[in-house]
């Protein structure tokens, strides 16, 4: 096989284009690459639809043609082309582009404009292309930094932006410390931690306060929590498997918290007929019998679970009798008609919600808001993210909840620098735990931090690594509280590829636990920064809190009751949280998703037609005015709007 072609370094005067079958949905990875060309100061261009569509049919001379005057008429010099899906079909439509440039001379080596061609898919489908194509085509499966990726592109060193070569120097110290701690397999070493013997230990009785407390005390903690499910078109089947693996995390001791998976039926129909219901991933639980098994099963693990997407409070309420829940999670704006994950409108979403928050704060048990990456998923900034946080620990507290679990996820958009997140997370807490402000939130926040979605490579062996990486992420938020954080939602490393079964459950718990003992070793010895000093994460922390107080003050002026399922309906609709990746409901927020936002020094920022970062005060203050010119009931209003985008 050929080496791989190194491409010539990209000049001032060089344009890329980018092409897409119009088949594959995925819209990403293209956007990133051009956020980040933009960034270095060269021009890009995306194909439109007519174009994107000649790569899924067999190409014809009239095909070539039309392909050579895109290229000509934009004066593009580099070609790359993503596809994310089938590897047999990505290299069978890489091979009709490369047809088309070879039979209309476009490529440098015969006297034409193309320098040099990039291919960005699956894994697989790069190592197809490699074996190919490897003297004429740079293959990237998205597992590279930004710095790596550049690199690649053929980006000169100079013209790289500062940010990413200093937030490269945080991100690649972290990912040499995971392969370092991988290599020399200390994960190995990890026992699972003593169990408690305080009474309730594993009793209904038992809450996360007391598990927390002992763990406290033992200098065990963090808990560790894992999401766990598995799939099968039977359902008893996937059932039974669930017992199983619930009987074998409990006797594994690894795991404190068990997260049940559970199916979206079971979220939207529980205790009916599903006949004729297409089930979906999850586990597929009907009855409280059935509930009432799996909770035994987990013991002495505590166990929690999804809210319901219908009937919200009356799930919660199965979840107390049948669960013995150790905390209940809701996701407020989410899981309903604007995700298409449920079938509430978004107002009646939010009344089922608050009626649940209200029934939590009479069980006292802890609630967690599942809200800010869901924000961040469909394209919303890091203030959104922040604000989104602070608005629904406001909103527990008027309800009456006392304690609440804060759930972060890092890595989400997957470009987010390490030093973004850890501002981003810092700023929620000083805003939930500062003196003139902490009145109105919960009393109790205990952290939880987790790893991005789409942050593990297919790469089995790169994914331990990100976990290690990502763990020491997690421990920077706040370096100088070796009990923070109290609890980890640990994802699989394995869960790019598949669902964690309970050995792979157990791999990345001891991962985790190994990260979190040899990073702060390191950090004591000096050996590894001590990110609470860092200037650049405080002088960002203290941006977003600036900014997000700004957004919460203006929400708090021009919105009647802010703290109700009438004023979150209004928040939303007047445009203070903006989600541009929106894909339903967009007739009926029209404002929400009037914004654009771009990846900006590592960070999601709203931005303006040219791309350039728009003030949180001007964001506000025009959504305020939306907000006033509103008026009249949500009923109302959306009655008037009608249910069209969704």
């Amino acid at each position: 096989m050929p080496a791989e072609r190194r491409p010539p370094t990209l000049q001032s005067h060089d344009v890329i284009g980018l092409v897409k079958p119009a088949v594959d949905a995925h819209t990403l990875g293209l956007a990133t690459v051009a956020s980040l060309l933009s960034e270095c100061g060269y021009r890009t261009v995306e194909a439109e639809t007519a174009v994107n569509s000649l790569l899924d049919a067999p190409m014809r001379a009239e095909s070539a043609d039309q392909i050579e005057e895109w290229i000509r008429s934009e004066r593009i010099t580099r070609l790359g082309m993503s596809y994310r899906l089938d590897p047999d079909a990505a290299l069978e439509k890489l091979e009709r582009l490369l047809w088309a440039l070879s039979v209309r001379g476009l490529l440098a080596e015969q006297g034409g404009p193309i320098a040099a061609v990039y291919f960005a898919g699956l894994p697989e489908a790069c190592t197809k292309v490699r074996d190919r194509h490897a003297g004429l085509v740079t293959a990237l499966s998205g597992d590279a930094s930004d710095q790596e990726t550049l690199v690649a592109l053929g980006v000169p060193a100079a013209r790289i932006p500062s940010r990413i070569r200093e937030t490269a120097v945080y991100d690649e110290a972290r990912l040499a410390f995971g392969r370092d701690l991988i290599r020399r397999g200390l994960h190995h070493e990890v026992t699972p931690p003593e169990r408690p013997s305080y009474p309730a230990y594993g009793a209904a009785a038992d809450t996360l306060e007391a598990r927390l407390r002992d763990a406290m005390d033992r200098k065990t903690l963090p808990l560790m929590r894992a999401h766990v499910g598995p799939y099968s078109d039977r359902r008893e089947e996937a059932i039974a498997r669930m017992l199983d693996w619930c009987r074998m995390l409990a006797a594994s001791g690894y795991l404190d918290v068990l997260s049940l998976g559970t199916s979206q039926l079971t979220q939207s129909h529980f205790g009916q007929d599903w006949t004729g219901l297409a089930n979906g991933g999850g586990v597929p639980v009907r009855t409280p019998e059935e509930y009432r098994a799996l909770r035994e099963a987990a013991r002495p693990m505590l166990v929690r679970t999804y809210s319901g997407t219908r009937n919200v409070p009356a799930m919660a309420r199965i979840h107390e009798e049948h669960v013995e829940i150790a905390w209940h999670a809701l996701s407020l704006w989410w899981f309903c008609q604007l995700d298409g994950r449920g079938p509430n409108d978004l107002l009646t979403n939010l009344r089922e919600h608050f009626e649940a928050m209200r029934y939590i704060a009479r069980t006292g048990k802890p609630f967690e808001p599942n809200v800010p990456h869901h924000f961040m998923f469909r394209g919303a900034d890091d203030v959104t993210y922040v604000v989104s946080a602070v608005l629904a620990a406001r909103a527990a507290a008027a309800c009456g909840i006392q304690r609440m679990v804060l759930q972060t996820m890092l890595n989400t958009p997957r470009r987010t620098s390490g030093i973004a997140d850890l501002a981003r997370v810092r700023a929620i807490l000083s805003l939930l735990r500062s003196p003139q402000l902490a009145a109105r939130c919960p009393q109790q926040v205990w952290l939880q931090p987790r790893a991005g979605l789409d942050y593990f490579s297919p790469d089995l062996d790169l994914a331990r690594v990100q976990l290690a990486a990502s763990t020491a992420l997690m421990d920077d938020i706040e370096p100088a509280n070796d009990a923070s954080p109290q609890i980890v939602h640990v994802v699989s490393y394995c869960e790019a590829v598949s669902l964690a079964t309970p050995p792979e459950v157990d791999e990345s718990i001891r991962i985790t636990r190994a990260a979190l003992r040899e990073y702060r070793r390191l950090r004591r010895a000096g050996d590894a920064d001590d990110m609470g000093a860092h200037a650049d994460v405080r002088r960002r922390t203290n941006e977003l809190i600036a900014d997000a107080q700004v957004v919460l003050q203006a929400i708090e002026d021009s919105v009647p009751d802010p703290y109700t399922p009438d004023g979150f309906y209004r928040i939303y609709q007047a445009g203070f949280l903006p989600t541009p990746d929106l894909w339903h409901c967009r007739d009926e927020f029209p404002h929400a998703i009037a914004r654009r936002t771009a990846m900006v020094d590592g960070q999601m920022v709203v931005v303006d037609h040219d791309g350039a970062p728009i003030p949180a005060a001007v964001r506000a203050q025009e959504a305020a005015e939306e907000a006033r010119k509103i008026g009249g009931s949500p009923d109302v209003i959306r009655l008037s709007v009608g249910p069209t985008g969704c």
